[in-house]
């Protein structure tokens, strides 16, 4: 998807297409830490939850960027292209929510995981709702407001990972080894 929504949001003129494209390589990054830490532990799984909120607070800058380039241009984007991907995202991201669902309380890497296909499917679902405006007012202040939100969605979310993996790595700091291993046991 991440490949589709780039090509589409280049075509189209639409940096919140791009933005949520970003966030899907992002994804991809996180999907693959959150599979490299199952069954390795909590501390392990705290680091990649704080790579993930180093990823999306990068992301979410670099959307904000984007969104404010867009403006400077102008130029609304296309809408009916903007559409079809965002509903295409949409339909690929409910999949991974629903596949996530149940885990969406478990660990803080799966927790984490969850997270960020939440925030996709809002976004996805957000940018197909900035296209109707997008072509009716012939301006590129939808898709802007739908990116600058992805981007604050994204920069609160990293915030929250962030807070709590660091939390995590702090309690499992102050532990001593004897501790660890009755509560292991």
């Amino acid at each position: 998807m991440f490949g589709v929504e780039t090509t589409g949001g280049i075509h189209a003129g639409s940096a919140a297409l791009l933005a949520d494209s970003l966030d899907m390589l992002g994804d991809a990054f996180v999907y693959g830490l959150s599979l490299m830490a199952l069954g390795r532990g909590r501390r392990w799984g705290a680091r990649a939850a704080l790579s993930k909120a180093g990823l999306m607070l990068v992301l979410g800058l670099g959307v904000l960027a984007r969104a404010i380039l867009g403006l400077h241009s102008g130029m609304p984007p296309q809408a009916p292209p903007m559409a079809a991907i965002a509903l295409l995202a949409l339909l690929a991201n409910a999949a991974c929510v629903g596949l996530l669902w149940s885990d969406r309380r478990g660990s803080l890497d799966l927790r984490s995981s969850w997270l960020c296909s939440r925030n996709d499917l809002l976004g996805n679902a957000a940018i197909l709702g900035a296209a109707g405006p997008t072509a009716w007012l012939g301006s590129p202040w939808p898709d802007a407001i739908v990116a600058f939100a992805l981007a604050g969605l994204l920069v609160s979310t990293a915030g929250r990972l962030l807070r709590a993996s660091l939390a995590e790595l702090a309690t499992d700091r102050r532990l001593s080894p004897w501790t660890r291993v009755r509560t292991l046991g």
